[in-house]
């Protein structure tokens, strides 16, 4: 099958003896036997020949337009690669597909990726009208080439032959008002199946032409589709996203240069080892050990960033395939979580506004649910939520009439920009004053709400009717659900159906341990497949609201992507951060890690779960494993690994049931009892098959005694079952939540979130990568999401506290990726990745000693490094220029800024001498001594007190002293080597400068934690301070020496040492 794409409209043979080279200019010319010279026969993209026999010798052998290998035409001279081809010069039966033999072209051809199953194809209808046309292979798969992923026009378009691996590839389609016989397609039984197509696409040409020309380009770039049905239009099989490849020119010097700093390093070390400092041995003793450590946490931190990749998604092409105006959606329902713990470090507001920008979200009504987990059962939280919801009858239409970003009404009104900018309604300004009212007037409720909660009764809280709120004993008190919108829960202001937004409070009783926010996540995934069972789930934290309102439909380009969607565990987005500094004093943006480390990880196995702004397969929570082809089942290699490919095999076929069977025995005890592959006929086949693949008993040992839960868990597509009574669902949805529902259970070990870690997040995703799914990171233009972050001093360090705190408990467990999972599909470089996130705080032990060393060099006079050659002094050199030169790169490609790169490497030394030392001592207690650590909620109050006010408070805590200690005894340091080469005379200036520098180095990473130690100190800058000292201790010593009041000593004394009295 074959379609000219590089024009919308084809056009007919006679007209096509005036086409004109796209290359050069001139006439595509004629052939020997009076036809046009068409080069290319997959898109017949018009090119002469001279510019065809050009490319084919010295050019990129490929179309520019389709990057379809040029084949060798009658009279072309032979170039390598022809030896590939047949030996047949013409091309007349290129494409009759229906004749084999040797005439019949041997193309690489490979199955759709979505074609699971010969059983149960992934149809994609074309206004619910099936299409006729389609050739198939024996086996009913579907026929791809290798046709390059891009074409002109896209807005990251490349211009390089680059075919990306990862990318499927598109079904060649006929095009039918072009003569076939120029195809050699011009039998009977072919000319009828393609006018009957034309007939049934006639009526809907029309309108899906407008949608043509409101897509990106309309390039070929692949396609996820199984090829099951031949569509009316390219865009609904073209792919929902593609992959942007990091550009050549920056990523090859990029490894280069990692090569060379990783022999450098080996040569340095070499030298560091043999060579001793034996009059300050113990010193050097302590420096080799800090700096292999060093070299070795660089290893973990490095490679995991050797395949970065960026993506990008197309919204239209998910639209023309599951979104069509004028009919029913086809989206597949999503389930949102928010979880707050306590109203009051969590400020109702904060989640009103979170919870009102997901009710307002661009997607279809009855496809959203929002949870809310109150885990701390407090009135407050219910009662806002309850105002919450009627606001948002105002505010939903208002965002959507309007299509105003961001949907939370406090940082919409908050923005300071031209708000009448392309907007043409002319009631739009009237209908934002009186919408901005309404939300001041909801504020003022809420307030009063929080005003009211501050002094609680004696007798505890009362609700309306007068009976008294049961969530009064925090610790003890039954499950609660409460339906507030939804399709029985009230209409807009305009008569249209609201998203559900449904409360939860999970049961809570003494004796029972709860897995803090692990837990509560796991208690929404049950009461969500309860109610409404959307097939996905994206949670957030109540801080962090939806800045663009097509985030879901972004994460659905990847999860309803028919090549991706069944071995993608969850969509990672990026956090994003308002109200911090300008200055981002304390790396709270976390840009390098955001933007370089994810995406490096996008290029293996997927980026690790940062706990909010994730978007997942409920299936892969479920503990099923993906479905997989025999490629991603082979066993882990290094160069796979370094490579992060996910190409499929040039044969590639599908595991059959044994296969697959077998494949899952291979691991340990990250094996589901069930694969994925067993349940793809839905929930038809439960009644059967369920039965045969397992007793009733298993199932409920390891989901749990609820058979409406059990029985939406089969549900792949999402929604109710069938069979349920939906008279007993509340009922159901209690006893899910209930405190002993886990007991005895799979939940927390296999399924949902993993308990284990403060920081549930790592060990979540941890095992979902090691059954072998993938994770994929995207990053829109427009942020997904936005949240707060503590910007003071202490409130930071507290956070990075518990994430490194979890990170030990992680490294202390049976779920160490150091050991675990090795049976496993979790790929070498992914491995490396979640071993650095879970030793990064043992850094601490090396860093603090490196950080006291220059101290102690300049108040003993010793130093860590013998007397170099010149040729040792090679390696150092080297060794320094590499890391600026790899961090030079690593910016170049990321496009980090080296302000933001700066912060990072202050606030590592920041966190490493403080919160990360506290971290691996209390992670000991904790799991040798059973000594356990409270999880402290990190407070989200607003900024009242004038911008910024909180990064100036001051609030103690034990985590300041360590790096006190290390900026004091290095400030002592300094004064007391420079004191001492004062003394000394000019030969002593030479080593004291190698000694200053590594001290200044030091106090340098510590800076912005001497900022937020002094605080405002009544706008006087930090820094006047810190060199006052310095100068003042400096010239009072250098006085001292050369005091000339103090008069000269007689040179009787031979001892005396003139002009002072030292």
């Amino acid at each position: 099958m074959v379609q000219r794409r590089w024009k919308l409209q084809s056009k007919p043979l006679k007209n096509m003896d005036r086409e004109i080279c796209q290359i050069c200019g001139d006439h595509a010319g004629l052939t020997e036997t009076g036809d046009l010279f068409v080069a290319c026969n997959e898109c017949a993209f018009p090119v002469c020949r001279p510019c065809y026999e050009y490319e084919r010798k010295d050019g990129t052998q490929c179309c520019p337009h389709c990057k379809t290998r040029y084949r060798r035409l009658r009279g072309s001279p032979r170039v390598e690669g022809d030896e590939d081809e047949d030996d047949v010069d013409d091309i007349e039966n290129e494409f009759s597909y229906a004749q084999g033999g040797a005439n019949k072209p041997r193309r690489r051809e490979e199955f759709s990726s979505s074609s699971r199953h010969d059983s149960q194809p992934i149809p994609l209808l074309t206004h619910g009208h099936g299409v006729s046309g389609e050739i198939r292979t024996p086996d009913t798969q579907s026929v791809r080439t290798t046709s390059g992923p891009l074409g002109p026009g896209d807005r990251n378009a490349i211009s390089s032959p680059y075919i990306d691996p990862r990318q499927p590839v598109p079904v060649r389609i006929v095009d039918p008002s072009k003569d076939l016989n120029s195809y050699g397609l011009g039998n009977v039984d072919w000319k009828e199946r393609v006018e009957g197509w034309k007939l049934k696409q006639e009526k809907n040409m029309l309108q899906m032409t407008g949608k043509y020309h409101e897509g990106k380009g309309g390039e070929i770039e692949g396609t996820g589709s199984n090829g099951e049905e031949l569509q009316m239009a390219d865009d609904s099989r073209l792919p929902m996203s593609r992959i942007v490849p990091i550009p050549p020119s920056h990523l090859t010097p990029y490894r280069v240069v990692i090569i060379l700093r990783l022999i450098i390093l080996g040569f340095f070390l070499q030298y560091r080892t043999t060579h001793p400092v034996k009059d300050a041995y113990p010193l050097w003793l302590t420096s080799v050990i800090c700096e292999i450590w060093f070299a070795f946490s660089w290893l973990l931190d490095q490679f995991p960033k050797w395949y970065p990749i960026n993506r990008e998604t197309y919204l239209d092409r998910l639209a023309i395939r599951y979104d069509r105006d004028g009919e029913p959606s086809q989206l597949t329902p999503v389930d949102v979580f928010v979880s707050t713990v306590d109203p009051l470090k969590e400020p109702p507001l904060v989640t009103a506004n979170t919870v009102l920008s997901i009710l307002a979200v661009d997607y279809p009504v009855d496809k959203v649910a929002c949870y809310v987990s109150d885990d701390g059962a407090a009135m407050l939280t219910f009662e806002s939520l309850s105002e919450t919801a009627e606001f948002a009858k105002k505010w939903v239409p208002f965002c959507k009439k309007f299509s105003i970003e961001p949907r939370a009404p406090e940082f919409y009104f908050a923005q300071k920009i031209d708000y009448l900018k392309d907007k043409i309604q002319p009631s739009f300004v009237k209908e934002r004053r009186a919408m901005k009212r309404e939300y001041e007037e909801f504020k003022v409720r809420i307030n009063a709400l929080v005003a009211k909660a501050q002094k609680v009764p004696e007798e505890g809280w009362t609700m309306q009717d007068g009976t008294p709120w049961p969530g009064n004993n925090t610790r003890d008190h039954p499950g609660m659900i409460q339906v507030f919108l939804g399709h029985s829960g009230g209409l807009d202001t305009d008569g249209n159906e609201l998203p559900r937004l449904i409360y939860v409070s999970r049961e809570k009783r003494p004796g029972f341990q709860h897995h803090k926010k692990a837990g509560a996540m796991n208690a929404l995934i049950r009461v969500s497949a309860v109610l409404t069972n959307g097939a996905y789930l994206l949670n957030v934290d109540c801080d962090h609201y939806f800045n663009n309102s097509k985030a879901i439909k972004e994460a659905m380009c990847f999860l309803m992507d028919p090549a991706y969607g069944k071995k993608c565990c969850y969509v990672q987005f990026p956090q994003r951060f308002d109200g911090i500094d300008l200055h981002d004093r304390y790396a709270n943006r976390n840009i390098v890690f955001f933007d370089i480390n994810l995406k490096g990880l996008d290029g293996i196995q997927g980026p690790v779960y940062v706990g909010t702004g994730c978007c997942f397969n409920r299936q892969a929570l479920y503990g099923y494993d993906p479905v997989l082809t025999e490629e991603d089942l082979q066993p882990n290699i290094i160069v796979k690994s370094c490579c992060g490919s996910r190409k499929k095999g040039k044969n590639s076929k599908k595991y059959s049931y044994d296969q697959k069977r077998r494949g899952i025995s291979r691991s340990d005890s990250n094996a589901p009892l069930f694969n994925m592959d067993d349940i793809d006929e839905g929930f038809e086949g439960y009644d059967d098959d369920r039965s045969i693949l397992m007793s009733q008993k298993r199932v409920e040992k390891r989901f749990g005694q609820s058979p409406v839960f059990i029985a939406a868990t089969f549900m792949e597509q999402g929604g109710i079952p069938p069979t349920t009574n939906p008279a007993t669902l509340l009922k159901e949805a209690i006893h899910v939540i209930s405190c002993g529902y886990e007991d005895k259970t799979e939940w927390g070990k296999e399924i949902g979130w993993i308990y284990g870690s403060v920081t549930e997040d790592i060990l979540t995703g941890f095992k979902m990568h090691a059954r072998g799914w993938m994770s994929i990171y995207c990053n829109p233009p427009r942020p997904a999401f936005k949240g707060s972050a503590p910007i003071n001093l202490s409130d930071r360090l507290n956070q990075v506290l518990r994430w490194a705190l979890g990170s030990i408990e992680i490294l202390l467990s049976r779920h160490c990726p150091i050991w675990y999972g090795y049976t496993g599909r979790l790929r070498l470089l992914e491995r490396l990745a979640y071993i650095n996130t879970i030793v990064y705080p043992i850094t601490a032990l090396p860093l603090i000693a490196y950080c006291i060393l220059p101290a102690f060099c300049l108040i003993t006079d010793k130093f860590i490094i013998p007397e170099i050659s010149n040729y040792a002094s090679i390696w150092f050199i080297l060794l320094f220029i590499s890391i600026a030169v790899t961090g030079i790169l690593e910016l170049r490609w990321s496009g980090v800024s080296i302000e933001d790169w700066w912060r990072n490497e202050q606030f590592w030394v920041i966190g490493g001498t403080s919160a990360h030392l506290f971290a691996v001592f209390q992670g000991l207690l904790k799991v040798l001594a059973g000594i356990d650590t409270n999880f402290t909620v990190t407070s989200k109050a607003s900024d009242e007190d004038g911008d910024f006010a909180e990064l100036y408070i001051f609030k103690w805590t034990a985590l300041l002293i360590p790096p006190t200690t290390v900026l004091v005894v290095n400030l002592i340091g300094i004064v007391a080597g420079v004191s001492y080469a004062i003394n000394s005379g000019y030969q002593s200036w030479g080593p004291l400068f190698g000694k200053l520098f590594f001290a200044l180095w030091v106090i340098a990473h510590l800076y912005p934690f001497l900022k937020g130690l002094l605080g405002r100190q009544n706008r006087t800058p930090t820094i006047v301070i810190v060199w006052s000292v310095l100068l003042a201790s400096i010239f009072s010593l250098l006085w001292v020496r050369i005091n000339p009041f103090v008069s000269v000593i007689p040179a009787a004394n031979p001892n005396a040492v003139p002009g002072g009295v030292f």
